[in-house]
């Protein structure tokens, strides 16, 4: 079973295919996503790479967590689950300003 690793720290020259060559030479790679901006397309310095196995992901999270690569110290880490996200008040979505506008103005 493929396993995800968080990579943060990346060069933001760096492509994913040659973040795909670095963890390369750790284990076998199933996939290499490196998140970018949605407007510049710009790199956000972190990405994300599954291993074929969990031993291949903990054999690169051993081995490459604190290298340096393209001028950057790696870091490597098991992936976290995302967090979902909601209103941040509490209730119903959108409740926080539910009234606004009605009953401020003196008829």
């Amino acid at each position: 079973m493929s396993k995800k690793i968080y990579v943060g720290n990346i060069s933001f020259k760096a492509t994913e295919d040659a973040v795909r060559e670095l963890f390369l030479t750790v284990g076998e790679v199933e996939s290499v996503n490196i998140i970018t901006d949605s407007y510049t397309g710009q790199s956000k310095g972190f990405g994300f790479v599954e291993m074929s196995s969990e031993e291949d992901a903990s054999k690169a999270i051993e081995t490459l967590n604190g290298t340096t690569f393209m001028e950057r110290t790696l870091s490597v880490a098991e992936a976290r689950q995302k967090r979902r996200s909601g209103s941040g008040f509490g209730g119903k979505r959108g409740s926080f300003n539910s009234n606004r506008g009605q009953g401020w103005r003196r008829r």
